[in-house]
């Protein structure tokens, strides 16, 4: 049994119609793990209904998106010295049952980061056939620039180990950041594993990723990749 303190990294941004079903879920059939909901500036009723249960609450003072509020949950993270950090999305997509095995692969030292990946078994939810293609892209982009293939790579179900906690509570992506931290990951010389997951569906809201942002997104994060891979290429030569 996993006995290191582990913590759920949770950023939220409008999920008033998701946030309490999944912190409840959490609180009563996961009590082992520590959770920190970061609420991004919501403009919903997310932080009432995080005061109002007296959820365990970062409330960010501005905007800071999706990439700012996962490193505010790595910096708390750090501060309060855990061993392993687990990021879920707050849409009530990723299954916290699979997070005992992925924890056990970092316990087994068998890798830095965890990926829960859908298209390992391709079983439950695999998003639109526009998205896969996209995912396809972006891994083979990554694969290029680093040499690391990960099937999954815009998933948001990660676990990762106390030093990539205080690697990502320095340094993490902005914007749509999944395949940039997986550059990230192996520039640092990660071990990257991915570990096969069941997704549902979004249970409430809308996704930040629009069909009309899509075309958006994968110019933004091809690029976002290749700059990381260039610059961090050259701040290690120097170093």
């Amino acid at each position: 049994m996993l006995m290191a303190k582990c913590l759920i990294i949770i950023p939220a941004y409008n999920e008033e119609e998701n946030i309490e079903n999944l912190i409840e879920n959490l609180k009563n059939n996961y009590p082992q793990y520590d959770y920190i909901i970061v609420n991004d500036c919501s403009t919903d009723q997310t932080k009432r209904i995080c005061k109002k249960n007296n959820y365990q609450v970062l409330n960010l003072p501005i905007n800071m998106g999706i990439g700012g509020a996962v490193q505010s949950g790595y910096r708390y993270a750090r501060e309060n010295d855990y061993e392993y950090a687990v990021q879920i999305d707050g849409d009530g997509q990723h299954d916290v049952a699979y997070l005992a095995g992925m924890l056990q692969k970092l316990e087994n030292k068998e890798a830095d980061i965890v990926v829960g990946s859908r298209f390992v078994e391709k079983e439950g939810f695999q998003s639109s056939a526009a998205r896969r293609a996209g995912i396809i892209f972006l891994s083979r982009l990554c694969h290029f620039l680093t040499g690391i293939r990960v099937k999954d790579i815009t998933s948001g179900y990660r676990a990762v180990n106390r030093r990539f906690i205080h690697i990502y509570a320095d340094d993490y992506p902005a914007d749509y950041p999944e395949p940039e931290a997986m550059v990230m990951a192996a520039v640092h010389g990660g071990r990257v594993l991915e570990y096969p997951v069941i997704m549902k569906e979004r249970q409430g809201g809308e996704s930040s990723i629009t069909l009309k942002r899509s075309f958006y997104y994968m110019i933004k994060v091809s690029l976002a990749m290749m700059i990381r891979r260039l610059s961090m290429g050259i701040r290690r030569a120097k170093a």
